[in-house]
């Protein structure tokens, strides 16, 4: 009994998948996107994270304490970019990627225009939905989190990050679109650096933001899909022409 309940719940949820896969394919195939169907994962938090925990020690003033048996940090080395964890990895900014797909399971979606489809909209917060997109040579990571900004107000908050250093970011524009119910929203920025923290950008507000009601509008069933667009820079174009 408890083997046939275990295989009953998978087929269930495989089924449930396939059927938010082909809602989603269903109303964003006549633009020929590519779907991916993102679970939510209720972030760690909030156990300060590496550039959390240094960033709040510049601003009071206060340096992290030195203990002698600590190795002298490499410059060249970054922590760990997911934002889900307080994961104490680090490494060079190339191997970034291969770190969030082996440790941290994060799918990557190839293509220049694609749909993230994040499901379970309803769950509390906090909560994050997160993939990698491959595109234009580059690798970027959408973050989508569900977050209480005030306390019994949660809010959404969307940002794309390019795995790569603020310089590389400048060359690229990206676009956020929601297109339901006859109703459209769309985002556009110069995606930020991996290397700040994907925290400080939310707190910032430098993102797609959605209250609950807004969310709901877009919503369907408790899934939300936004459409992704990843672009070079029209300065940078108009730059490499000259």
């Amino acid at each position: 009994m408890l083997f046939f309940t275990q295989c009953f719940g998978a087929v269930l949820d495989l089924i449930h998948l396939r059927f938010q896969h082909y809602k989603a394919k269903r109303v964003f195939s006549a633009a020929g996107q590519l779907v991916c169907v993102v679970n939510p994962t209720h972030s760690l938090k909030y156990a300060p994270t590496h550039c959390a925990a240094v960033q709040a020690s510049t601003e009071q003033g206060i340096l992290p304490p030195c203990h002698h048996h600590e190795v002298v940090h490499d410059p060249q080395l970054v922590p760990c970019t997911c934002p889900l964890f307080s994961c104490p990895w680090e490494g060079h900014l190339e191997v970034v990627v291969s770190h969030l797909r082996q440790t941290h399971r994060i799918n990557i979606l190839q293509g220049a225009e694609i749909v993230f489809l994040a499901t379970d909209m309803h769950l509390p917060a906090p909560t994050d939905w997160i993939i990698m997109h491959s595109c234009l040579g580059h690798q970027f990571l959408l973050v989508l989190r569900k977050q209480e900004k005030y306390e019994g107000h949660p809010q959404f908050f969307a940002t794309m990050m390019l795995i790569g250093t603020p310089t590389q970011a400048n060359n690229f524009t990206y676009r956020l679109e929601l297109n339901r119910n006859q109703r459209r929203l769309k985002w556009e920025a110069t995606p930020r650096s991996i290397l700040e923290c994907v925290d400080s950008v939310i707190s910032d507000g430098d993102c797609l933001v959605l209250n609950t009601s807004l969310a709901q509008l877009f919503s369907d069933n408790g899934s939300l899909a936004i459409g992704i667009a990843i672009t070079t820079s029209k300065v940078h174009s108009s730059e490499a022409e000259m």
